[in-house]
């Protein structure tokens, strides 16, 4: 039998952009795991599994109540966004450490965050719960144009739209609305203050109520109304950390979060700091990677410390940037080639195709969205972020994509 500690993952992702989640964590755990499908790619990474619906908590809590009869379990965590809850639920069932149910629910629920920062002065934006199409034309005209139609429990900015005239906002709350109602938990649509100004991320760590401001994620969004992210870059040494932090360490406690990975997303209205949202998880798109390349943190590994009950190792051992750029293609159609044609340099850390010849690419001005749209992403890293930027470029150039469009 292993000697280290047992911890059990919720859902591993797929392969692409949470491979290195369950890598990281199994440098210095053995892993349980519960996943929907059986597993592949993980098995490297994992001593028992169970097989089980993710989204039925029923059979959720009783699958990992299975397993921690079969495992002397450490701790429960998960990186998938729409299991904070389930997951919060089954380590306070376990009796192991955890967000509190109660600080799961309002990380998921966009409208109950905005209500927690409001009554701690976070500052935020101007937002309204609204359940029709005629509430939200009236809490629009109270908020005053633009606006952001969303919905109350989703992730990856899908059905998140710009409304800048009340001639454009059935259309978006039809989408907000059709893309809120498969959520159970909360099926409500937000209507919401446009913030003005670019959009960061600050990844965070906090224990035993202490968070720790790990990193600055700028990221580069797409054009309105549509909130497409097409590029995220980390540099460790981002000025901008001292000015956001104390507003990232006031969300997370306006939330009640005592333990845990957050990403908090802020955007600069008049170059100070306004919450977007906390998500009570590792970041998506690759970010816990950038900030490994960039800081030699390993965020993966200190989620896992935490849902342990562990004090993390946050102790930075380098000083660079890192940037990944995802890849779209310019329309809508099916890909008829994708290939890259340049050298594997030191500095192009991952090259990675999700899409081959055939498949249909649908971008979110046609109803998709991240799911539908991306060809794939590369990172790169460098001493800082211009020579990053060039980098990114370089290879963008490198890369041959062709569609073949929709009549």
């Amino acid at each position: 039998m292993s000697a280290r500690p047992l911890v059990l993952v919720v859902s591993p992702g797929d392969e692409a952009y949470r491979g290195y989640c369950l890598e990281q964590v199994a440098t210095a755990y053995d892993i349980v795991l519960l996943t929907g499908t059986e597993p592949s790619w993980e098995k490297v990474h994992i001593v028992d599994h169970a097989v089980v619906d993710l989204h039925d908590t029923d059979a959720l809590l009783a699958a990992g109540q299975a397993l921690a009869d079969r495992h002397d379990l450490a701790g429960v965590l998960t990186w998938d966004e729409w299991l904070l809850l389930p997951t919060a639920r089954l380590a306070r069932a376990l009796g192991l450490p955890s967000h509190t149910v109660q600080a799961a629910r309002a990380c998921r629920d966009k409208a109950t965050a905005r209500t927690l920062f409001a009554r701690h002065q976070v500052p935020s934006a101007a937002s309204t719960r609204v359940r029709t199409l005629e509430e939200a034309q009236a809490a629009a005209s109270w908020i005053g144009y633009p606006v952001v139609l969303k919905p109350a429990a989703h992730a990856g900015a899908v059905g998140v739209l710009r409304v800048d005239t009340p001639a454009q906002l059935a259309a978006a709350y039809r989408a907000a609305h059709q893309t809120a109602k498969p959520t159970a938990e909360n099926n409500a649509v937000l209507v919401e203050e446009f913030l003005d100004g670019p959009e960061i991320s600050v990844e965070c760590v906090t224990y035993r109520s202490v968070t720790t401001v790990i990193a600055v994620n700028r990221k580069t969004i797409s054009e309105p109304p549509h909130f497409e992210q097409l590029a995220h870059c980390v540099d460790a040494n981002d000025p901008l950390l001292d000015t956001v932090a104390p507003t990232a360490r006031a969300a997370i406690q306006a939330l009640g979060i005592t333990d845990g990975i957050s990403h908090v997303e802020i955007r600069l209205v008049d170059d100070q700091p306004r919450l977007v949202e906390v998500n009570g998880r590792l970041a998506g798109d690759m970010i816990g990677h950038l900030v490994h390349l960039a800081t030699g943190i390993d965020l993966p590994r200190a989620a896992a410390d935490l849902a342990c009950g562990r004090a993390p190792n946050l102790t930075p051992t380098r000083f660079q940037t890192a940037a990944i750029r995802l890849i779209y293609p310019m329309a809508s159609g099916t890909l008829t080639r994708l290939r890259h044609t340049g050298p594997r340099r030191p500095w192009l850390d991952r090259l990675h195709f999700q899409r081959r010849p055939g498949h249909r690419l649908l971008l979110p001005q046609d109803g998709g969205n991240l799911f539908t749209a991306r060809a794939g992403f590369f990172i790169v890293t460098g001493r800082s972020t211009p020579e990053v930027t060039q980098r990114l470029d370089t290879v963008a150039d490198e890369i041959t994509l062709t569609m073949q469009a929709d009549r």
